[in-house]
């Protein structure tokens, strides 16, 4: 059987009229139940699928939803972003996932991408600090966009995320209270605004319960969390920079890589009496239960913030790609406790 290339031949050979195969791929329910057996029926036969993404060129309003994450390879981004492509595709609509790979210039040229692609609507988690702001607010004027994860002030029409201050006033609260009071380990370069909140929450936390912050800022940049945490650690434990025995990352990632440094150092880490050092964290990340020990950390509430980000999406389509003004959801962490703390 000759393989059908396009919608034009489909129609020749179906027998059908291109305008009303083309009115069906757009709504299946606009042309008459026989005429839709028809077309269903040579679809079978013929064994052909449109190009999707070009039919949806000429609609005023596609089904196409973009998805932007900072870093696909990072599975807490991974897991988010399987969240929100069940959701959109459970509402009848395309997700089509992108990865700006810690790249500020790749992020811009996924923006320009997804226009081509004349979305619904775009889903995205900004790189944040290294961003090119004019451009993603330039995007956002022109295509309606919910920011999530990482929030750039003003952005977007809304923004879906968790409240920064819960995971730390729950990791800090936690341990003082059955503790040492912790320092602070973050990156002197952060990747995006969530660990500027962390540690100004640290701070705020920590003098409200009368102790004196204590921070510890490591060397590197981008988003190779773990050997940076890994490196930076090192560093900190040969130098003695340690006030008590008691730890706090800025995110679990960071923790991986300290967890690997006291390893390497024969560092015993957790809550027993026979252990030096105890470690804890942020973000409840997929691979936080399987170290070694297993990492106390503040969760993030997945379901929510992808179901939110979702629905507020949709909300903000059927809206005619506009709110009144700009809206932000923050969701609590929950504390999880393991081994490490």
């Amino acid at each position: 059987m000759t393989k059908i290339k396009n919608m034009e031949e489909f129609a020749a050979v179906s027998g059908i009229s291109r305008p009303t195969v083309s009115k069906y791929f757009h709504d299946p329910e606009s042309v008459r139940s026989t005429t839709r057996t028809r077309i269903e029926e040579a679809l079978e036969r013929f064994d052909y699928r449109p190009n999707i993404f070009a039919v949806n060129q000429n609609r005023k309003l596609t089904k196409n939803i973009g998805i932007v994450v900072p870093y696909l390879a990072d599975p807490f981004f991974a897991e988010i972003a399987r969240y929100l492509e069940q959701s959109c595709i459970a509402a009848g609509y395309r997700p089509t996932l992108f990865s700006s790979h810690g790249e500020p210039e790749l992020e811009g040229e996924i923006l320009d991408s997804l226009r081509s692609l004349k979305p619904a609507g775009v889903l995205l988690a900004p790189l944040g600090r290294a961003s090119d702001r004019s451009k993603i607010e330039k995007f956002c004027g022109n295509v309606p966009t919910v920011l999530f994860d990482s929030n750039l002030e003003g952005l977007g029409a809304a923004f879906i995320g968790s409240d920064n201050y819960s995971f730390v006033s729950q990791t800090v609260e936690y341990m003082t209270r059955t503790g040492e009071p912790p320092s602070f380990f973050e990156m002197r370069t952060p990747a995006n605004p969530n660990a500027n909140k962390r540690r100004n929450a640290y701070i705020e936390v920590m003098q409200r319960l009368g102790f004196e912050p204590h921070i510890i800022k490591i060397d590197g940049e981008g988003w190779g969390f773990e050997e940076i945490g890994r490196q930076g650690a090192m560093k900190a434990l040969e130098e003695g920079a340690l006030r008590t025995d008691s730890v706090l990352c800025s995110n679990d990632r960071l923790a991986i890589g300290f967890l690997a440094a006291c390893y390497e150092r024969g560092i015993r880490v957790g809550r027993k009496a026979d252990c030096a050092l105890r470690v804890a964290s942020n973000d409840d990340h997929p691979f936080s239960k399987f170290t070694c020990p297993s990492l106390t950390t503040a969760a993030h509430d997945y379901d929510n913030v992808a179901a939110r980000s979702v629905e507020t999406l949709f909300e903000l389509v059927e809206n005619g790609g506009k709110f009144d003004k700009r809206t932000e959801t923050l969701f609590p962490a929950r504390l999880i406790l393991r081994e490490s703390a």
